[in-house]
């Protein structure tokens, strides 16, 4: 078993934080989960301070102030101590076996990078859920949503984390980034046989804009849209960049 470190970025999040937190601790592969909190108003530092007590994998971070959710993503795994980090939204949880399925998988497989989970999406409205196309961009939507990702620590730190531009905290899209640069970077496998993560639906969630561009039920904006892949091409550049001077220095030969 691999062991893995569960990353959640939390900005006022104490309606839901409990439930994701017992899904995370539920998971046997959790060694540590680091919550960041980034500048909460609400309960939500003594929630996690509560959880902390009662179960030293629990870590708490805070954030000087807002900074977003990538910021406080990237800031987590930064003091993540496992060989493998998943990322859980404070608004979504892990259904029962999510990490062990994740964790025998790259175990299996040295020279996978990551592999995603794929996602139920609760609560979303009828008619987003019952759309002709739903299951296809339910799809890609699990190849980019924070809450699906299991990935080796070391792959994380070379493409230089989630991507903090001002755009991308105000519009969305950082996850997007990263999944684009991690595709072309490594390739990345989706475990397809069971629903492991579920995503809540509520009024401000980024996924269901998604749906509605991409199923006509509102015009996209393309000066936003140009933005998004002009940065994310930026990311991607700078990503692959970093990949290949890797791949590029020398390997030091063993001693004698």
């Amino acid at each position: 078993m691999l062991p893995i470190s569960i990353v959640i970025p939390c900005y006022n999040g104490a309606a839901t934080l409990e439930r994701a937190l017992d899904s995370g601790l539920a998971q046997p592969e959790a060694a540590q989960i680091v919550v960041v909190d980034d500048g909460s108003a609400d309960r939500s530092a003594d929630i996690v301070a509560r959880y902390a007590r009662q179960d030293r994998r629990v870590r708490p971070l805070a954030m000087p102030g807002n900074g977003g959710a990538a910021a406080a993503r990237n800031w987590g795994a930064m003091h993540a101590t496992q060989p493998v980090l998943a990322f859980l939204d404070a608004d979504d949880e892990y259904l029962p076996g999510a990490l062990a399925a994740a964790s025998a998988f790259l175990e299996r497989r040295p020279l996978e990078a990551a592999v995603r989970l794929d996602v139920e999406f609760a609560g979303f409205p009828a008619e987003i859920v019952a759309h002709p196309a739903f299951g296809e961009h339910a799809a890609t939507l699990s190849n980019t949503v924070p809450s699906s990702l299991v990935i080796r620590r070391p792959v994380f730190a070379t493409l230089g984390g989630f991507p903090m531009d001002d755009f991308f905290r105000r519009h969305g899209g950082e996850d997007g980034a990263l999944s684009w640069a991690l595709r072309d970077a490594f390739g990345v496998s989706r475990l397809v046989d069971a629903k492991r993560v579920r995503m809540h639906y509520h009024p401000r969630v980024h996924a269901e804009h998604y749906f509605r561009v991409q199923m006509g039920m509102v015009p996209p904006d393309a000066g936003t849209m140009d933005t998004a892949v002009r940065l994310s091409q930026r990311f991607l550049d700078t990503a692959l960049a970093s990949v290949a001077q890797l791949r590029a220095l020398r390997t030091a030969a063993p001693p004698g």
